[in-house]
């Protein structure tokens, strides 16, 4: 018989009542968290979340020293681009000097080849007047020195005459001579000035292969610096993600020592409260539906005894001053059964999901049947609790 089925079998009081406990339960799971848990199991969660925490530390530690490092080795990257740079700056000033003075060079070197070029013209035009006037005197020979003599006014205006043929070819010779020597020396010049220019493009040579050495550091070196700005900031993510996952931790250890301080009280209160006999528990309907498809949600491949042993402390925990008196304030209560939270024991209830041996073994519980004493928690085994009792795949204390 489904839920809606045993709303509607019984009278009008009955079934309100039942529906007063699954809206109650309805209402009651969506707030509730997990399932029982013990002061021993709480504390060693705590004592795990604590070292979980100083790892998360320590990890949040070597990130930054990480992340101080990379910065370092970043600032000494940068230091060490600003000084190529300054270098770079100064190569290609000097490359610019260099340049400007080839230019010069070549054109003093053209220059030069025109001075060279007007020298060779003026000793061969001066070399060929001399020639030509040679050629005249040496063909006229004879004759030369006759016409002068008759020519001549004069014995005195004769030998002037002579004096002036030797004179123009001193002067000629002495030309001659003169012009050689300036096409030589500009051509020596010529020579000085190429050698010059040679060693110009050779300093060019070497301050263009400095400034591409210099530029693929500049380069490399940049390169590296963005591949640290990379790093930096995936670690800056990182630490960021680290000191989130370090809230949470420090949250998770306080909710944890607070749900300690609450089972803790809860212990010491159930030691020291006067327990009900099962005699003064008064049932409400639908309780043993609720008690049963919770049973078969914590125990339901557990054997015969185990569910009724988690009935029993359910029935416990009504008995003992330090819980709700009732089944339902017991199963509802916050942060205390696991299918509650989840959801489960509503969809059970929902479809009565419940065997006939957990309505056999609620209405045993409900009787005062126990197989557990009076132990007021239960869960699947763990090293860090020491079990009153085990039954199946519970262990109860």
């Amino acid at each position: 018989m489904n839920v809606l089925s045993r709303l509607f079998a019984g009278g009008f009081a009955k079934k309100k009542r039942l529906l007063s406990v699954l809206l109650a339960a309805a209402v009651l799971a969506a707030a509730l968290p997990l399932s029982v848990f013990a002061s021993k199991e709480t504390e060693e969660k705590i004592k795990k979340a604590k070292e979980e925490k100083e790892q998360t530390e320590n990890a949040i530690e070597d990130n930054q020293q990480n992340i101080d490092s990379m910065n370092s080795t970043k600032n000494s990257l940068q230091g060490e681009l600003n000084n190529l740079n300054g270098q770079l700056s100064e190569i290609s000033d000097n490359l610019s000097r260099i340049e400007d003075n080839i230019k010069d060079k070549q054109q003093e070197i053209d220059d030069t080849t025109a001075d060279l070029e007007e020298a060779q013209r003026i000793q061969e035009a001066q070399y060929e007047a001399m020639k030509k006037r040679v050629q005249f005197m040496y063909f006229n020979s004879r004759s030369l020195p006759v016409e002068a003599f008759f020519d001549s006014s004069s014995f005195g205006d004769f030998l002037n005459r002579q004096d002036y043929i030797e004179a123009l070819s001193a002067y000629d010779r002495k030309m001659l001579t003169q012009y050689i020597e300036t096409k030589e020396s500009i051509a020596e010049k010529k020579v000085v000035l190429e050698q010059e220019e040679e060693e110009l493009q050779g300093l060019r040579d070497e301050a263009l292969s400095e400034q591409g050495r210099v530029s693929g550091l500049v380069s490399s070196t940049s390169s590296s610096i963005s591949a640290y700005e990379g790093q930096i900031a995936d670690a800056e993510k990182t630490a960021d993600a680290l000191q989130a996952a370090l809230d949470v931790k420090n949250q998770e250890i306080k909710a944890l020592e607070a749900k300690l301080a609450e089972e803790r009280r809860l212990e010491e209160l159930s030691r020291r409260s006067v327990w009900r006999s099962i005699g003064e528990v008064t049932f409400a309907e639908g309780d043993e539906y609720l008690l049963a498809n919770l049973i078969y949600c914590e125990a339901g491949n557990q054997p015969y005894e185990g569910q009724v042993a988690v009935g029993a402390v359910v029935m416990n925990r009504v008995m003992s001053g330090a819980f709700p008196d009732t089944i339902v304030g017991v199963i509802y209560q916050r942060g205390q059964f696991e299918p509650v939270s989840t959801g489960r024991l509503a969809l059970a209830l929902s479809r009565d999901d419940a065997t006939p041996a957990c309505y056999q073994a609620a209405q045993a519980a409900m009787a005062g049947q126990t197989t557990v004493s009076d132990c007021i928690f239960f869960r699947t085994p763990i090293p860090q609790v020491t079990p009153r009792y085990t039954i199946g795949g519970h262990i109860f204390y």
